[in-house]
């Protein structure tokens, strides 16, 4: 290793730096640590077999009551042994207060489990005395585990919700709001004893696809897939203008697809990425943003979506196929306008790239980890083989195992397998209690109707205006995934939120898809900007101005889902055939799409280029406003704004690369 390589690691975070980093900004992150052996060895057995269990399930699944209530007690169990009760408690040490919480959380299981038969033929689902005790203490339990790994917000917001049960009926409430009065009995064996409240769809989803996926991702990180992507990235992009940058951008959106966590990515990828952006000469705030903005794409980016496509498909009925392939064009117009601005970026401040003499080779890469990619190739062709999800991502951790043994850097043990079972079970505590309270929410809208009401209320404010309801719903998606992880965010918003667009004739998918994208930019848009935060921390900026630029940068993450709401095609459906509410969606003609791309690729290219001010030499602000309103009727998928977009595009590109030669060569001017 050369001494200029050596300056590269040396200028990274260590492994303390990055978890301290993270326990500042990622709630889930505080764990305990160094327990005694003992103990640590008895959790890493409980973590094994909640893995192993849902294997098992998934070739041999149980009731579906039973297997979600199995899912949430094992993870509330793990969450009381693994997550102290205050970041101030002692991490080394179980109190006994929480070893008997954990028990508790077994005991709601087992009970159901015992009573199953009885609740669904003897009682007819109706619930007894012991049921609501039962009921109530699963419910708390919930809470209180979900405080522990994300914090307040999630559930003081189930809270809330749950309040409005007991006073719905309250005559000084507005007329909407007010509902017939519910019982104990109504509200808590809802939660409990049916598949609308804690064990909802959201928690169906997290124990069938979500919990696999994410075992998936812990055994690809096992067998070094995240050094084969950063590796793969300098590679490529290395050597480019701003190459560190252009880094972050691709290595985020990979990494970002498959764990889905936009925090953890952050830290991840950010520990390498964000001091070689401010050695070439970026500023800490621009480093910070261009990390968080990538590795918060990475969730609408498929194969994986960061799981978010399998909640998306269990909720809208849609087959993960369609979703997929509706969401990767957004996607990649997506990374490219974060691409663009970090090109021109590049160009207005100079900065170079990191000279291919300290840079991987892209074949070296390939031979020494490009075998890590069969996995994710492989899990593409069994999804678009209409194999089922869970099977598919089980076949593909076997898979994992064996290609990762075809070379020695990256073969697996049985300590690292083993490893990777217990990684994979942590890392879904979060998704597992997130779910958990948001089934909370989820039944009492389904008790109540508070949906409706949302809808209504929406529906009001649009006054009939269809950008005026899709503005609205853009705001009370943004507000409703503020702080959140995506999953949450998105089973909220699309709980709340997404019904109003059906009024309006619009598919159910683009209407999901458009509240999914909105409650995911929460975590970059201020004043809750936890990924931009997060950036901040490592690039030693400021968080606020972090957050904005982070913001500047996903902009066309916040113009691409008006625009396929409007034309469906962007897309890649044709829904001229066929009602609102079908689940599945002819394709487009070839036309249709190439159209499409070209055009929006163009779009976001000079659109980039406007919000920098830079293409081949400056733009005065008449250049950047004439470019961008060019750029934005290119976007739009019209005929005629489209021709008048090139035209705009096409002059204002012009005058800026003669502008450039004569600046370059003033002879030229006179």
């Amino acid at each position: 290793m050369n001494s200029k390589e050596d300056k590269v690691v040396l200028e990274q975070l260590d492994e303390k730096q990055q978890q301290a980093i993270l326990e500042k900004f990622d709630r889930e992150s505080v764990t305990r640590i160094n327990m005694s052996k003992s103990v640590t060895y008895f959790v890493a057995f409980v973590a094994i077999f909640y893995s192993l269990f849902h294997l098992f399930i998934t070739f041999n699944p149980l009731p579906e009551l039973i297997q979600r209530a199995a899912h949430v007690a094992i993870g509330l169990a793990l969450i009381f042994l693994l997550y102290p009760a205050r970041q101030a408690s002692s991490r080394q040490h179980i109190s006994l207060l929480d070893w008997f919480l954990a028990l508790l959380s077994i005991f709601s299981f087992l009970y159901l489990w015992k009573e199953y038969q009885s609740i669904m033929t003897t009682r007819g689902g109706i619930p007894n005395t012991l049921d609501i005790a039962f009921a109530i203490m699963s419910v708390v339990l919930v809470i209180e585990a979900t405080r522990r790994v994300m914090g307040w917000m999630l559930p003081i917001l189930s809270l809330i919700f749950l309040t409005y049960t007991f006073i719905s009926h309250f005559d000084w409430l507005p007329d909407r709001l007010i509902t017939r009065p519910y019982t104990i009995s109504d509200i808590f064996g809802h939660m409990y004893l049916k598949t609308e409240g804690l064990y909802s769809s959201a928690i169906g989803a997290s124990v069938t696809f979500i919990f696999l996926f994410i075992l998936f991702g812990a055994f690809l990180a096992k067998s070094g897939m995240g050094k084969l992507f950063n590796d793969l990235a300098m590679a490529l992009a290395g050597h480019k203008q701003g190459g560190p940058a252009k880094v972050a951008v691709i290595s985020s959106g990979f990494m970002g697809s498959i764990n889905g966590t936009a925090v953890a990515n952050v830290v991840g990828t950010g520990s390498f990425t964000i001091p070689l952006m401010k050695k070439i000469g970026y500023h800490k705030n621009f480093a910070g943003a261009v990390e968080a903005s990538a590795s918060v794409g990475g969730q609408i980016l498929p194969p994986v979506m960061g799981a978010s496509a399998f909640i998306m498909a269990e909720t809208t009925g849609v087959s993960y196929g369609t979703i997929a392939l509706a969401a990767l064009l957004p996607a990649l117009l997506y990374y490219l306008g974060v691409m663009a601005q970090v090109h021109f970026r590049a160009g207005k401040d100079d900065l170079k790239g990191v000279p291919k003499a300290d840079l991987p080779k892209v074949k070296e890469v390939l031979k020494e980890r490009g075998h890590l990619l069969i996995p994710i190739l492989a899990l593409v062709f069994f999804l678009f083989q209409n194999i089922p999800v869970s099977y598919a991502a089980v076949y593909t951790i076997v898979l994992t195992i064996f290609v990762a043994a075809l070379r020695k850097s990256t073969r697996m043990g049985v300590k690292d397998i083993l490893d990777a079972l217990v990684d994979g079970a942590k890392q879904s505590l979060s998704v597992m209690a997130a779910c958990a309270v948001v089934g909370i929410i989820i039944g009492v809208v389904s008790l109540t109707s508070f949906g409706s009401v949302m809808t209504s209320s929406i529906m009001s404010l649009g006054a009939g205006s269809l950008f005026l309801t899709l503005f609205l719903t853009m705001i009370a998606s943004m507000i409703l995934g503020m702080g959140l992880p995506s999953i949450p965010a998105y089973i909220i918003t699309a709980t709340m939120a997404a019904p109003a667009l059906a009024n309006f004739d619009i598919p159910v998918l683009v209407a999901h898809m458009f509240v999914f994208y909105f409650g995911l930019f929460a975590n970059i848009t201020p004043p809750v900007a936890l990924a931009a935060f997060a950036g901040a921390g490592i690039a030693g900026g400021d968080p606020m101005r972090t957050g904005f630029q982070a913001l500047k940068l996903s902009l066309a993450g916040f113009i691409v889902p008006f625009l396929f709401v409007y034309n469906p095609a962007m897309l890649m459906i044709d829904t001229t055939n066929v009602a609102v509410n079908a689940r599945e969606f002819a394709f487009p003609a070839w036309t249709t799409i190439v159209s499409i791309t070209v055009t929006s690729v163009i779009g976001i290219l000079a659109l980039g280029s406007a919000v920098e001010g830079y293409f081949k030499t400056y733009l005065n602000w008449f250049w950047r406003i004439f470019l961008g309103v060019g750029a934005l009727c290119m976007i739009i998928p019209e005929t005629i704004t489209d021709i008048v977009g090139i035209i705009m595009v096409i002059i204002a590109i012009t005058v800026n690369i003669i502008t450039a030669k004569r600046k370059a060569n003033p002879s030229l001017s006179s």
